[in-house]
């Protein structure tokens, strides 16, 4: 049985990797496509982690690894943060409402999605 410490190191680094990779190919001086992309992706996949937990279908150590580890570290709140900061510094107003809006709305909602139509997927157990 793995260490929970080392699922999380796992899974971490993974996500790290997609994380990167997505920046890689979604590179953009306009937009930040790819942050936004990675949050999106990742409220909406920690959603469907979070209905199989509860649903008993992932266990507490393929939780970590995946939640915690994956997903921790693919999505970002920090590089969210730098960016929009930046577009606050240099004006740009109206591109950081709407990465706001999209960011603190979509994110959220993705997140219930997942969830609740990973639930609704899911067989009823008594």
């Amino acid at each position: 049985m793995f260490s929970n410490w080392v699922l999380v190191a796992v899974g971490g680094a993974v996500g790290a990797l997609l994380r990167y990779a997505l920046s890689e190919n979604m590179a953009s001086e306009t937009y930040p496509w790819a942050t936004l992309t990675a949050n999106l992706l990742g409220s909406f996949a920690l959603g469907v982690v979070t209905a199989l937990v509860a649903a008993s279908v992932v266990g507490e150590q393929q939780a970590l690894l995946l939640g915690m580890g994956l997903l921790g570290s693919f999505t970002t709140l920090s590089t969210f943060s730098v960016e929009s900061a930046h577009m606050l510094d240099e004006g740009r107003h109206s591109t950081l409402g709407l990465y706001l809006a999209l960011t603190g709305v979509l994110g959220p909602l993705l997140a219930l999605l997942g969830w609740k139509g990973t639930a609704a997927l899911l067989p009823v157990t008594p």
